[in-house]
């Protein structure tokens, strides 16, 4: 090769870390501020490598003593038709978004800024980025970030995460599905457990995926083991819970939420309330989390129907009834209804779902899966709230991160749809949840169908591959401006690629999570099993499935004899028979109330017309306490009441 030939390439040579890296040279033929083309030449005779100008490389352009940082997003011939000459060299242009600038002192430090202080110069010389600069590029300034894995472009360059912005600032992970989305959520969970191992963590997992990513950090609770009481509900929440997830009707809500505090006063062992409205006022309301019996609630309901100023309200009062007594009855509501011996354990409750204290267990792993599909957002809003509750009531001592898997089930973007105190409840969460030491962790795989006032506020993301254009624009719009580029290769990431950008990183980038252990994948128990069908050495029990389809808490003698001891998370006791908790002659402390039919002549005696067909014959009768005595006439009014519903 010839002098002049050495010449036209430009190819210098530099000695990094004991290797030579050859460097192919590139100058500057346009600038605007935010994006520059360089123009270089390829072909045979070339030292540097056949993927030397590669889409997604950073590029280094001198300017003076400082080095302008570029990402290669587009590359082209720059001619309106497109040629290749394979034998000979080609003129290419590169086109790069200008990310930041590099600076570097008298003692060879590097340092990296997002901010550009002198542009290229038309002919500046462009090269691939040095490593030294590329390690600066992504060096966290937190001196507590973790590695999560590696840069893509430079695998010995770990990518380093700061874990208290990571949380604090709320996070999202986004990506189709099949990418390793929970698999990358696993690892940053392990990682928050590791540097802040006095965060608590619940998951919201709708697939049970994650009781077997972390056997050793966490308890799970499923439908079976759930002990979440009926009066921890809000007002708003039972009813949702009533009405199995359709519109609720006016006049019963408006009934609960006045008969609701008086059956928790009953359960308080207060006087006997009285069911007329009254001017007085007391500091338990619907919502209050105090226990009650859902036997005092019916009693009230039948009390109220039998109130002659409630005769407009008994088909109300009636229907309200029967969907309590329904909720009640259904085996699939029994994580509400299952304690019949009512007593307040909302201690035992909130020390077993958020980890006070952890034991060595910090995350909860709350399967939703087998829980009805109308009640999921109940639970999702009692859960949040909850958690936002104790971080202000504990003064920021109990802290946890509300990590909602499938997040567009609970904030979907259209606001006429889902739950709405889930939805208040989570995004109290996302705007006010830093001040107080709870967080929040959005995992979905359609940030399009997001609330995006919700998604506004996670600050850190890792986007992994997205193929709708929708969701595509929405990362776009979440990224700074002077990264957008890397937007473009959200259709291409492998799996478990991604691309970070926010507050938990110092600068976007895109990354290769670490690898996870086999045995800590989430969703393993599942693979396993259906690697053993694809085997042929599995069998299904048809018998069997059809059992646990119509008796997923039990054998079918057990859902209908009632004798079922329920699991809990708490104990293994076996609950008593709950009963009303008003004073009753007539009802034995080891029996259920019973109704005594009046005799025979005594009901004749109601009707009887003691006046004769005379011209008095409309005369009222005297008032029934006057004529039968007090004793008498409430049994009177009873029976008149049943004749009347």
């Amino acid at each position: 090769m010839s002098e002049v030939q050495a010449e036209e390439i430009s190819t210098s040579a530099t000695k990094e870390n004991d290797d030579y890296r050859y460097r192919s040279q590139g100058h500057v033929v346009y600038c605007d501020g935010t994006q520059a083309i360089i123009a270089a030449s390829v072909g045979p005779g070339r030292t540097d490598p056949i993927d030397y100008w590669a889409v997604g490389q950073l590029i280094s352009i001198r300017v003076g003593n400082n080095r302008v940082v570029g990402m290669l997003y587009k590359v082209d011939t720059g001619t309106e038709v497109p040629e290749w000459n394979a034998d000979g060299r080609n003129n290419i242009q590169i086109h790069v978004e200008l990310v930041g600038e590099i600076t570097e002192d008298e003692e060879g430090n590097v340092d990296f800024s997002g901010g550009i202080s002198t542009y290229p110069h038309l002919g500046a010389v462009a090269h691939r980025i040095r490593a030294k600069d590329l390690a600066a590029i992504y060096e966290n300034e937190d001196a507590r970030a973790v590695p999560v894995g590696c840069l893509s472009q430079n695998t010995e360059i770990p990518a380093l995460i700061s874990i208290d912005s990571l949380i604090s600032r709320h996070f999202a992970v986004v990506g189709t599905t099949g990418v390793g989305k929970s698999t990358a959520v696993t690892l940053l969970l392990r990682k928050i457990v590791e540097a802040r191992p006095d965060v608590r963590i619940l998951i919201l997992d709708p697939h049970n995926e994650f009781s077997s990513a972390f056997p050793d950090l966490a308890i799970t609770i499923n439908d079976r083991d759930l002990d979440l009481p009926f009066w921890l509900f809000r007002l708003e929440e039972f009813a949702e819970v009533l009405f199995r997830g359709r519109p609720a009707i006016p006049e019963e809500v408006d009934a609960l939420r006045e008969l609701i505090p008086l059956a928790k006063m009953q359960f308080k062992g207060g006087d006997q309330p009285s069911l007329r409205k009254t001017s007085e006022t007391t500091s338990i309301t619907s919502d209050t989390p105090v226990p009650y019996r859902i036997s005092d609630l019916v009693r009230l309901i039948d009390e109220r129907i039998g109130m002659l100023e409630g005769r407009n309200e008994r088909p109300y009062l009636k229907a309200l009834k029967n969907r309590i007594e329904a909720a009640v009855a259904d085996p699939r509501y029994r994580f509400m209804f299952a304690r019949k011996s009512i007593e307040d354990n909302m201690n035992e409750v909130v020390s077993t779902l958020y980890r006070v204290p952890a034991h060595g267990k910090p995350i909860t792993a709350f399967q939703m899966s087998g829980m009805p599909s109308e009640v999921v957002n109940s639970v999702a809003s009692v859960l949040c709230r909850l958690a936002f509750d104790l971080a202000i009531w504990s003064q920021s001592k109990i802290q946890t991160l509300v990590v909602c898997e499938e997040a567009h089930r609970y904030i979907p973007a259209d606001t006429s749809a889902g739950f709405a105190p889930t939805r208040a409840a989570i995004a109290r969460i996302a705007k006010e949840g830093r001040k107080y030491g709870v967080y929040l962790g959005i995992v979905t795989q359609r940030p399009g169908e997001l609330d995006e006032t919700i998604l506004s506020q996670c600050n850190t993301f890792f986007s992994m591959r997205l193929g709708n254009e929708r969701d595509q624009e929405i990362m776009r719009k979440a990224i700074s401006g002077s990264s957008r580029s890397a937007i473009n290769f959200l259709p291409s990431l492998a799996n478990r690629e991604a691309i970070a950008f926010g507050q938990g990183v110092s600068t976007p980038m895109r990354m290769m999570f670490e690898t996870v252990r086999t045995e800590r994948l989430p969703g393993n128990h599942l693979y396993d099993e259906q690697a053993q069908m694809q085997s042929g050495e599995g069998a299904v029990d048809v018998p069997d499935v059809i059992e646990k389809m119509r008796y997923p808490r039990g054998t079918g003698e057990e859902e209908v004899t009632g004798t079922m001891g329920v699991k809990q998370p708490l104990g293994e006791q076996i609950v008593g028979e709950q009963r009303p908790s008003i004073p009753a002659p007539q009802i034995a402390a080891h029996q259920p109330p019973v109704f005594t039919r009046p005799k025979k002549e005594e009901i004749a005696g109601l009707f009887r017309e003691e006046s004769s067909l005379r011209r008095d014959r409309f005369t009222r009768p005297p008032a029934p306490e006057a004529a039968l005595g007090p004793e008498e006439a409430r049994k009177t009014r009873n029976l008149i009441n049943r004749f009347r519903k």
